[in-house]
């Protein structure tokens, strides 16, 4: 390690001055708080991506289930203009149409309710615990 202008390394003795003391807190503490920072910023990227995708899948399931609809609609005038075969096709387009509009809204609901809270949940962890960790050190430092 370097050595200090008090001729100690890294950690503090008996004889470290108390301003230089404060000042390694000081940039222990700047340094602590830009990383918590950093790893919101992340966090919350990376939550925000998730809630997009998922918005984009629930978008996909309302328009295939607008298509379901569109073609119940056909479906319902095929039916009354000819017998049987012309519906038969139309209502097996509907029953597709209308299976991949699930599949994709359940997914993207899925994809929605994972991402929630929207709070960066292992930052606030990680800060807790440097909160603990400096008010343990500093219980064991008081005479």
């Amino acid at each position: 390690m370097a050595e200090r202008p008090g001729g100690s390394s890294g950690a503090p003795s008996a004889d470290t001055p108390v301003a230089e003391l404060v000042q390694r807190a000081t940039e222990q503490i700047t340094r602590l708080v830009r990383d918590e920072l950093t790893m919101a910023r992340a966090e919350m990227t990376a939550k925000g991506k998730r809630a997009g995708v998922g918005a984009g899948l629930l978008g996909g399931g309302a328009m295939f289930g607008l298509l379901a609809a569109g073609t119940a609609v056909a479906t319902v005038v095929l039916a009354l203009a000819a017998v049987l075969p012309d519906a038969v096709a139309a209502l097996i387009v509907t029953v597709i149409l209308a299976i991949a509009a699930a599949v994709a809204a359940q997914r993207g609901k899925k994809q929605i309710s994972g991402v929630m809270p929207a709070t960066p949940t292992a930052t606030r962890d990680s800060v807790r615990a440097d909160t603990e960790a400096i008010r343990g050190a500093a219980s064991r430092r008081k005479p």
